[in-house]
């Protein structure tokens, strides 16, 4: 009981520090769009930034994961394998960042950057540092430090705020140069904070572990690259295939409504962090499949209020970003949907990952991969950012549905079909009503709130009927609070 209560306590700390550094970080788009001086600045924050996840992914190649499998295994002493893996990743970054610097100049004439080397120079170094910093990371999570761990990566939100504030707002520098500074100053100031705490003490380097860590790791760089180019490709590609004078501003536009959109992935993940422990904590066996279809079920719900409460409301969370954006949030609905989908494929991923066929998630991964290549080729010349967020609509769907279809023959999970069907049809209902009067009155945007006030009612009227009682939750809450 005592190690579940550990667990509970250092899932709540990883969580909630993830949130909330998510949250602050997301505080920067406002402020990028309201002062940056153009749209085209916005693409290329949204550009390079999309370049460093897939970056990151490439540098740190499996490494922690293997790190986490070798660092636990009896036949392995743990100080060595640390040291292995720290001194392995520091090496490769560290030749990484030495060749960004060598050769920046080409590199960013190869990315569209002729002009502004020194962009890509400090994106990439900060990418390095970052890739490096994932072991020492890693490690805090291995000994069981969450609060340490914790206090770090908040420590870099604050700093990369508080820079940013510093330079384009007191300083006035409306310039995007500044915006790659903060992020390169913030980075690097947090990992020399990590390196006391995680700096290798005994063991010694390893080689033949080194070797099974890469045997292990490198085909999860496989399933990491694809799955996090089926994440980012639209904002790398778009550059290369608008055929437009204007591609950097319309990737600021979409760069920016993207990024209202995320509001759903904020509070999906909150929920997750929040109501899987519960849901887990009804069934005795940890590996219930009772607990997957509720964990689903509850997902699914409560993403769909989500999605309506960001759709019903657009009128007030347009304000996020600048009014030189609002021409592309048409484009917030598809991708809430996607993260919808997205949402639901990482839950149906409980099936493979339990049955040990990890092999069935690079399939996916390939296959979302190769919709997402074909359909920004053909669709983005074509109908721009429109094809973007399509692509990634289309390919989260196809994957969604591929491994629940695959999922139900090779480890069946009994999800409750017939209720999600169900928020599903009232979802769409709701949706089709609001976009009736929507596109059909004049009503201003208060109106409108209201109406969709009264949709959501109805939607949460439903599920405290069916799946929710929300006098029950209150009623335990009071209970617990007086200690009965």
């Amino acid at each position: 009981m005592s190690e579940m209560k550990s667990l509970a306590k250092d899932t709540a700390i990883y969580g909630l520090s993830s949130i909330i550094g998510k949250f602050l970080n997301y505080l920067l788009v406002p402020l990028y769009t309201y002062v940056l001086a153009r749209t085209d600045d916005y693409g290329i924050v949204t550009n390079l930034y999309a370049w460093t996840a897939l970056l990151l992914v490439l540098l740190t190649y499996g490494m922690e994961t293997g790190f986490f499998r070798f660092a636990n295994r009896e036949e392995y002493d743990a100080k060595s394998v640390y040291k292995t893996a720290y001194w392995t990743l520091f090496s490769t970054s560290a030749l990484f960042a030495l060749l960004v610097l060598l050769f920046q100049q080409p590199l960013a004439t190869a990315l569209g950057y002729a002009d502004h080397a020194e962009f890509v120079a400090m994106m990439f170094v900060t990418v390095a540092v970052d890739a490096f910093a994932s072991i020492p990371f890693a490690y805090l999570r291995n000994q069981k430090r969450p609060i340490v761990f914790a206090a770090l990566k908040l420590l870099f939100v604050v700093l990369n705020i508080g820079f940013n504030i510093l330079f384009l707002v007191v300083l006035g520098k409306n310039d995007v140069f500044y915006v790659f500074l903060s992020n390169l100053l913030a980075t690097t100031i947090q990992t020399l904070c990590l390196l006391p705490f995680t700096m290798p003490k005994g063991g010694r380097f390893d080689g033949a572990a080194l070797k099974q860590m890469l045997l292990y790791s490198l085909p999860l760089l496989v399933l990491g690259v694809a799955g996090i180019m089926n994440q980012t490709l639209d904002r790398i590609l778009f550059p290369y295939l608008y055929t437009g004078d204007d591609a950097q501003a319309q990737l600021g536009i979409y760069g920016a409504c993207f990024k209202v959109a995320m509001v759903m992935m904020m509070f999906t993940q909150a929920f997750r962090y929040a109501y899987e422990p519960f849901v887990f904590s009804k069934h005795k066996d940890r590996n219930s499949i009772e607990a997957y279809a509720d964990a689903m079920k509850y997902y699914i719900i409560f993403s769909y209020l989500i999605l309506l409460g960001v759709i019903f409301y657009l009128d007030i969370f347009r304000y996020i970003v600048s009014s030189a954006y609002w021409e592309g949030l048409k484009i917030v609905p598809v991708v809430l949907w996607t993260y919808v989908f997205q949402g639901v494929y990482f839950n149906l991923s409980f099936w493979y990952k339990l049955t040990d066929e990890t092999k069935w998630g690079a399939y996916f991964s390939l296959i979302g991969l190769v919709i997402t290549l074909v359909l920004q080729i053909v669709g983005v010349p074509l109908i721009g950012y429109w094809a973007s967020c399509g692509s990634s609509l289309i390919c989260y769907f196809v994957i969604m549905v591929l491994s629940y279809v695959i999922g139900q023959h090779k480890a069946p999970i009994p999800y409750d079909l017939k209720r999600i069907g169900l928020y599903t049809v009232l979802t769409l209902a709701l949706l089709a009503i609001y976009y009736a009067v929507r596109l059909n009155t004049s009503f201003n945007m208060w109106v409108l709130m209201a109406i969709g006030t009264v949709l959501i009612v109805i939607y949460l009227l439903v599920l405290n009927k069916l799946d929710f009682s929300f006098k029950d939750v209150l009623r335990n809450r009071r209970n617990n609070g007086s200690g009965r």
